[in-house]
């Protein structure tokens, strides 16, 4: 009986102590679950860099693959033989108009001169004697001691004198231009190029070019357009065939190969007047003004032609821009601090900055940065930054 009261009181302390265990562990686990919701509850909302959308004014715009050319370019070449004695100039260098730059050895072509500067001085005293004996001829012709015949041979004398002094000044003439082409000279300035003959050469009128000269400011700019494009704007805008080209309405743009825009403006140069058979299409010109000769000839360029009828539109940066099925997108942070997508339209691209024909205005912020952090719907700390416009660089400093 003893024993079974011993067993008894042991089963019962044992549930017990069972059932203290396990409201302790249920105990830990519920107070576990409610420090997680709590702390989750206390987590702030992510971080995100956004821009404030600005506008600009842009207009219709197309771009062309053009090929830049010199506005003047010679090839210096020799125009008469004789040995290469001096060069003036570096090559690559830039030179001015009239400067000397390479002289051939003048020694013949001066004694051609003072050669010919003698034969030209007898052949005027020749002609003097055949005057003075015309006039005398005609005096005594008219006492009659001379006959008609023998007038007429002092007259034809006289004549072939006066012609011989008229190509002995021809010779002259010609010498002396000879003696000047042994000093080559710029005939424009600009920018020289490699020289083909060192001095000591011998060059003349057969040889190639010595340089290469070119002048590159302004800078010209070809491209083509189709036909169908050509005769449109010219029905729309009725344009006579002799018009100025500078007149026409647009702006003119040129986008380097490295992607950088040059700074200048351009004009519309020239319009050819009739359509290449081959290609079908009409080639025109545009100038740009390039003092520093960064432009150089031969290059590929994009053209960038844009109406001067504009509206202002958005740009924002090319990092903000994001594309799904549904087509390109952007995440807009709202009032309320809770993001959104946004479907847009994009045109032209400027630089780092994209054009936004449609579904953003003025004065929304887009995200730039933390864009794998959130979702739609979700809420964020919008932190504004500043985008350069040109190399798409972000900085801390909010825009103004």
């Amino acid at each position: 009986m003893l024993m079974r009261n011993t067993q008894r009181m042991q089963k019962l302390s044992t549930e017990s102590i069972t059932t203290t265990v396990y409201a302790l562990a249920l105990s830990v686990v519920l107070t576990g679950c409610s420090d997680d919701k709590s702390q989750q509850q206390a987590t702030p909302p992510p971080a995100v860099s956004v821009y404030n959308v600005n506008t600009q004014e842009v207009g219709n715009y197309r771009e062309f693959v053009a090929r830049t050319e010199a506005f003047q370019e010679v090839k210096i070449r020799a125009r008469v033989e004789g040995e290469l004695i001096e060069r003036h100039f570096d090559e690559g260098s830039s030179v001015e108009k009239d400067q000397l730059l390479l002289r051939i050895d003048p020694s013949e072509y001066r004694s051609t001169v003072t050669e010919v500067e003698a034969d030209l001085k007898s052949r005027i005293a020749a002609a003097s004697a055949a005057e003075r004996d015309l006039k005398r001829g005609k005096d005594v012709a008219s006492q009659g001691f001379i006959s008609q015949s023998d007038l007429d041979k002092l007259t034809t004398n006289f004549e072939q004198a006066t012609a011989a002094v008229k190509a002995a000044e021809a010779e002259l003439e010609k010498a002396k231009l000879n003696l000047s082409y042994t000093e080559i000279k710029a005939p424009f300035s600009g920018r020289i190029g490699k020289v083909n003959y060192d001095v000591g050469n011998i060059v003349g009128p057969s040889s190639n070019e010595l340089a290469e000269l070119t002048d590159v400011n302004p800078i010209y700019v070809s491209f083509q357009v189709e036909e169908a494009d050509y005769i449109s704007y010219r029905q729309q805008h009725q344009t006579p065939s002799g018009r100025d080209p500078r007149d026409v309405p647009i702006d003119l743009t040129l986008r380097l190969p490295n992607n950088s825009t040059f700074p200048a403006k351009g004009v519309l140069d020239f319009a050819d007047t009739k359509i290449n058979r081959n290609t079908g299409t009409v080639e025109l010109r545009a100038s740009f003004d390039n003092p520093d000769g960064i432009v150089m000839p031969g290059l590929f360029v994009t053209l960038i032609v844009e109406s001067t009828n504009k509206k202002e539109l958005a740009l924002i940066p090319q990092v903000a821009v994001q594309e799904n099925q549904q087509g390109k997108f952007v995440l807009v942070v709202g009032d309320d601090n809770k993001v959104a997508m946004r479907i847009v339209e994009l045109g032209r691209r400027i630089n780092a900055m994209w054009v936004v024909e449609s579904g953003l205005e003025a004065g929304e912020k887009v995200i730039i940065e933390g864009l794998q952090k959130v979702r739609q719907g979700a809420e964020v700390k919008a932190v504004e930054k500043k985008v350069d416009a040109t190399t798409g660089t972000i900085s801390n400093k909010a825009n103004s």
